[in-house]
């Protein structure tokens, strides 16, 4: 077993917490031993297996076994709940743990958050932090960070993450980043400022991101119901102004782009629940500092109408072009006949435009039509 300097604790195995520390794995030299922890015991021994040969990789369960073992400690955890019982039990939790430690072999300690979490709890783990800190030796240390990610699941299997770091001091930034490294691009972690700011940029990214999904659904399913063309409207887009991150890299329409979620089925991705969560939390940011803010509630509420219904509940957030398309038109109904489409204009734009295409699919129940 390496010493705490050369030990690495990452604890979260999740949809991307997974992929994170594989990567975390394959990026540290195996002379380093990674720590792990989550309540999914199967995760634990899927990783175990698939890491075999990278370096060591032992099991544990605790956040206190984490930072008395090793003087790195990353977090990717999914709420507010669980981020409070890994870090603040006073039995099991990292800061009492950080502070046993401290007591029979002071070291430097740095311990992240990587999840998406209310700014408030971000708060309240660093100020827990700041108080063990005082009552250390001054040959310990303790530092916390929060650095929150975005790319999503595509993105932390890539290792192509970006972190939005909030950090105190340069020193617990350039530690970090060194370590956040392996899982996304260095020059893609940013210093956002104190402790907090990292969440907040992150929330805010999450917010227009939510919004831009909505609204980039909303006009490629008018152009659909038109029976225009998508890929080519998607690509007179990506080179205009109504460009954004959802029309080049994660398009809503069913194979207009391959290997994104649309194409699969909306599996994988970022789940429709999730992106309703992180706009209510940019919602109640902006509340907070009383910021005006207008398109947040009815974008929220086609979320949750969307999620209500099972077809979609789970499935990547980029499905509510399908809740879009399918919850439309009554007289909808998909068909490869020209003659059964009804435009939501009941004009001839969409049945002509319809006629001409050469191409005609329905992909999951979506009627496509596309130019060849």
């Amino acid at each position: 077993m390496s010493s705490p300097a050369k030990t690495v604790a990452f604890i979260g195995l999740g949809v991307m917490g997974y992929p994170m520390a594989v990567n975390l794995r394959n990026g540290l030299s195996p002379e380093y031993t990674l720590l792990i922890c989550d309540v999914n015991k199967d995760a634990l021994s899927r990783f175990q297996n698939q890491t075999e040969g990278k370096g060591p990789v032992k099991v544990i369960e605790t956040g206190k076994e984490a930072v008395s073992q090793s003087d790195l400690v990353i977090t990717m955890l999914p709420n507010s709940p669980a981020v409070k019982a890994v870090y603040l039990d006073s039995q099991t939790g990292i800061v009492a743990g950080a502070e046993a430690a401290a007591k029979t072999s002071p070291s430097q300690k740095l311990i992240m958050e990587c999840g998406t979490i209310e700014t408030a709890t971000i708060l309240e783990v660093a100020k827990a932090v700041d108080t063990a800190r005082s009552l250390l030796s001054q040959n310990a240390a303790l530092s916390f960070v929060d650095a929150p990610v975005s790319g999503g699941p595509m993105g932390a299997e890539a290792g192509t993450l970006t972190f939005m770091v909030g950090a105190n001091d340069s020193s617990s930034f350039e530690k970090a980043k060194e370590v956040l490294a392996h899982m996304g691009k260095k020059e893609s972690v940013f210093h956002c400022g104190e402790v907090g700011a990292g969440t907040a940029f992150k929330v805010i990214n999450n917010y227009l991101s939510a919004i831009t999904s909505l609204a980039a659904s909303e006009a490629l399913n008018i152009g659909t119901k038109m029976g225009l063309d998508v890929k080519l409207l998607t690509d007179v887009i990506n080179v205009s102004g109504g460009q954004c991150w959802v029309t080049s890299h994660s398009n809503p329409v069913p194979g207009v782009q391959a290997n994104v979620p649309s194409s699969r089925g909306y599996e994988g991705g970022f789940r429709l629940e999730l992106c309703a969560k992180v706009l209510k939390m940019g919602s109640e940011l902006a509340e907070m500092v009383g910021a005006r803010t207008v398109l947040d509630k009815p974008t929220l509420e086609a979320f949750k109408e969307a999620s209500a219904d099972e077809r979609y509940t789970g499935k990547d957030a980029r499905v509510v072009y399908k809740w879009l398309n399918e919850t439309s038109l009554e007289c909808w109904h998909a068909s490869t006949e020209a003659d059964e489409f009804c435009p939501a204009s009941n004009g001839r734009l969409g049945t002509d435009a319809f006629h001409a295409a050469e191409e005609v699919s329905v992909v999951d129940g979506i009627l496509c039509t596309y130019q060849s």
